[in-house]
C-alpha cells in the first residue's frame, strides 16, 4: 500500500497556520488532482497528501518529462532544446562570475541527463553529479560519458569539498528538504556558494493561469516557493541570499504547457504574450520572475 505524507504544519518554517488555497491536476501523468496549501506565516505552499519517496517513482514514468528522457518529441520539447544551447553557457558564467573562478569543484544535484554537468566539465571543472532517475543516469552516461550518482551519496561526502552546489529546479522535488540544507552547510567549502532556481509562484504568470500554470506540476513538485519563503528557509539553516537572478525564457516554456493544460490545445500566440506579459510586469524586480536563481552563501 503506498504511503501518503500529509502535513499538519509548513514542512519549511514548521508553522501551524497552513490552509488549502487550489486544487491543480497532475497533466504529465496520472491526471490525479492534489491540493495546494500555502502557510500564512512564510508564505511557502506545498503539495498536500503527496506520495512518499519510495512510492513517487511512478510519477516520473513518462516519455513527456524532458529532463529525465531528453525527448525531442512535440514542438515544446523541440524549442526547449534550442533554448537549452543557450541556457547551458548562461548558467556556466553565472557559476565563473559568482565563484570569481575558471575551475573548482562542483556538485549538480539532480543532474537530470547531465547536460550542464557535462558543459562545466568540458570547461575544466572537477563534477560530481548526483541523480535519482535510472534512466536519466544511463542517458547521461551515453550522451556525456559522466557516471552520475544516486542521491543517497549526498550524505556520504567530505565535508569542506565543494566551491559551489547547483540545483536547477531540483529542490522543489526534495522530499528531504531540510537534511538536504543542513548536509550543504557540511560540504560547502568556507568561501563555497550555492545556486537554487525554482519556479515562482507569485510571478505573473502563475497568477494568470492559475490551477492551469504548468509549473505547479503536482505532485513531483512537492513545494512551491516565493522569494520569502525562498530566504526565510535557508537563513534557518544558516545561509543568505545575496542575488536574485532572471530565468527569462521560463515563462514562455511555462506558458506554452499551461495553455495546453487549460485550453487542451497548443496557444503559441497566447503563451508569448503571456510569457512576455509575465517578463514585462517583473522588470527589473527579479524576484517577481517565473523562475528565480537564488545565489546563496553562508550568513
Amino acid at each position: 500500500m503506498s504511503e501518503i505524507i500529509t502535513y499538519a504544519t509548513c514542512p519549511a518554517c514548521g508553522s501551524g497556520a497552513i490552509k488549502p488555497v487550489l486544487e491543480a491536476e497532475d497533466y504529465t501523468v496520472s491526471h490525479e488532482t492534489f491540493s495546494i496549501w500555502e502557510c500564512d506565516a512564510c508564505t511557502l505552499r506545498f503539495t498536500q497528501n503527496v506520495p512518499a519517496l519510495q512510492d513517487i517513482g511512478k510519477y516520473y514514468q513518462s516519455a513527456a518529462y524532458v529532463s529525465h528522457s531528453d525527448t525531442k518529441k512535440g514542438l515544446i520539447n523541440r524549442l526547449y532544446h534550442i533554448v537549452r544551447n543557450y541556457t547551458l553557457q548562461s548558467k556556466r558564467k553565472l557559476v565563473e562570475t559568482v565563484t570569481r573562478k575558471s575551475s573548482g569543484s562542483l556538485l549538480d544535484i539532480g543532474a537530470g541527463t547531465g547536460a550542464f554537468a557535462a558543459t562545466m566539465k568540458a570547461g575544466g571543472w572537477q563534477i560530481t553529479g548526483l541523480e535519482p532517475d535510472d534512466i536519466a543516469r544511463t542517458n547521461a552516461r551515453n550522451q556525456h560519458g559522466l557516471e552520475l550518482q544516486s542521491p543517497d551519496r549526498l550524505f556520504q561526502l567530505p565535508a569542506n569539498s565543494f566551491d559551489i552546489i547547483t540545483m536547477w529546479h531540483v529542490l522543489e522535488h526534495v522530499h528531504s528538504l531540510h537534511e538536504y540544507l543542513d548536509t550543504f552547510g557540511k560540504i560547502l567549502k568556507q568561501d563555497g556558494h550555492i545556486l537554487i532556481a525554482v519556479p515562482n509562484y507569485t510571478s505573473g504568470d502563475a497568477q494568470q493561469y492559475g490551477a492551469y500554470w504548468a509549473a505547479y506540476d503536482v505532485p513531483r513538485h512537492l513545494y512551491h516557493f516565493s522569494p520569502k519563503s525562498m530566504q526565510l528557509l535557508l537563513a534557518k539553516h544558516g545561509f543568505t541570499v545575496t542575488e536574485h537572478k532572471p530565468m527569462w525564457f521560463d515563462s514562455y516554456y511555462v506558458s506554452m504547457l499551461s495553455e495546453q493544460y487549460k485550453n487542451g490545445k497548443s496557444n503559441l500566440p497566447g503563451a508569448f504574450f503571456a510569457g512576455r506579459k509575465s517578463n514585462r510586469n517583473a522588470g527589473k524586480s527579479y524576484d517577481h520572475c517565473s523562475s528565480v536563481i537564488y545565489v546563496i552563501k553562508r550568513a
